[in-house]
Parts: C-alpha cells; sequence; structure tokens
C-alpha cells in the first residue's frame, strides 16, 4: 500500500477531546485521518479493522456503561479484532480502558478521582519504551477508572493513585491512562465541557497548572509520540 493511501481511524467520543499533538505527527507519516464521532457515526467496522492504525481518544463514560452507550459494544469488538490481527492500535483514558477489557481485563472505578498535573512513575520497561521521553515531566490526569493489567501486556507507567497509567501489548498496542496529547490552548474547551466534574475542583488552579505544564510538556510529548508511532508502525512509519 503507497504511502498516500494509509489510513489512521481516529475515535473520537466528544469534539473538545481531540488528537492534539498526535494529529501532525501522524499526518507526517503518510496517513489520511479518517475522524470518526462515535456516538452519532455508523462505524464502518471492516474498515477500521483493515487500517494501517486506529487511534481511541477519551470521554467522560465508563467502558461498564454499556447499557447506556451500546456504541462501546460496536467499539470493544472492533479492538478485538484488531488485536487479533495485531494491527496498531492507540489508546488514550477512555481509548486505554477499552484497550484493557478488549484485551479481557477488569475495568473498574478507581479508589479516588485523578485529575490534574502530575508525574509518573516510569517502571522498567516504561524507561526502555517511547515514555522514556517523558520521564519527569508532569502530565495531564483525568480519569475516575481504573483497569487490571491485561494478560501478556507489559505496565509502562503508574501513579501512586492509579497503578496501571498505561502499557503496551504485543509490539502493535499501546495504552495510556493519561493525556500526552493535549495542547495547552485547547484546554479551555475541557473546563466548560467537564464543569460538572469539576464543580468540586478548583478551576482557576487547574488552568494554572495546564499553562504551566502543557507548554513544558510539549516537546517532550511530541518525541514520546514519534517514538511510539516508530515502535507501533514499524520500520514504514517514517
Amino acid at each position: 500500500m503507497s504511502e498516500s493511501t494509509k489510513t489512521c481511524y481516529v475515535l473520537r467520543h466528544v469534539s473538545f477531546e481531540s488528537l492534539g499533538l498526535l494529529e501532525p505527527l501522524i499526518v507526517q507519516r503518510g496517513f489520511s485521518i479518517r475522524l470518526l464521532d462515535v456516538p452519532v457515526t455508523t462505524l464502518p467496522t471492516a474498515s477500521i479493522l483493515e487500517s494501517e492504525l486506529v487511534v481511541v481518544l477519551g470521554g467522560p463514560i465508563s467502558v461498564y456503561d454499556e447499557k447506556d452507550y451500546a456504541f462501546l459494544t460496536d467499539e470493544l469488538k472492533i479492538l478485538e479484532g484488531r488485536f487479533r490481527e495485531n494491527r496498531a492500535t492507540l489508546g488514550v483514558c477512555l481509548g486505554a480502558q477499552l484497550m484493557a477489557k478488549a484485551l479481557g481485563a477488569k475495568v473498574y472505578p478507581g479508589r479516588a478521582k485523578e485529575i490534574g498535573w502530575s508525574k509518573l512513575q516510569l517502571t522498567q520497561q516504561g524507561m526502555a519504551s517511547a515514555l522514556s521521553a517523558i520521564d519527569q515531566q508532569n502530565v495531564l490526569h483525568w480519569h475516575g477508572d481504573t483497569f487490571d493489567l491485561p494478560a501478556g501486556a507489559q505496565l509502562l507507567a503508574s501513579t501512586d493513585v492509579t497503578p496501571h497509567q498505561a502499557f503496551a501489548w504485543q509490539n502493535t498496542a499501546m495504552a495510556l491512562q493519561f493525556h500526552l496529547e493535549v495542547i495547552a490552548e485547547e484546554l479551555e474547551a475541557w473546563y466548560v465541557g467537564h464543569a460538572v466534574e469539576l464543580s468540586k475542583i478548583g478551576i482557576p488552579e487547574l488552568r494554572a497548572a495546564g499553562r504551566t505544564h502543557a507548554p513544558a510538556l510539549a516537546t517532550h510529548a511530541k518525541r514520546a509520540i514519534r517514538a511510539m508511532l516508530d515502535s507501533l508502525l514499524g520500520a514504514h512509519a517514517s
């Protein structure tokens, strides 16, 4: 398949949680991006299963809310199919939780909501992975759920609140519970979109932290994302 016909399907759940820093780095690798707003789209399952890369983004719902959000079942089936074929897949936050469940792991409420900026604790495998580029950097956490580590997965990162923050599986899948992709200028939309969830959190403090940490993270995050894409896609990615 030629460089010009490579396709990356992006499964988005809310409009303000975008690809962010991921988008230009995916495009630079010759991909055409197909953005699908999952809640209001009939997913082209066969095309997504066969595409060279799939990115599953975050959202303010839970994987175990399938009775209320039937589209989650469709996403899980797609991910299960991609894992059977070892196709490159990246998940962020809800996307990571969907990946964990599709790989047979349990997803459930964490012991506390983790919203804000803090450093990760990288495992030995994490330090040997793309995430080494963000060692000692503050990243954005925005989740209340967590997951068990899927069988055969490598744990890459933890925090005190959430032991399972990132994992890699079969060299073709990576799941990130945190948000490496965020762009400082887009965060204001998060504060509006998540206003109910933030009712007991100091938005001015969160905003100030975002203004400090998001620009500082960006250079390191781009290095991590480039290395992540190289790892997921193999030598033909560059």
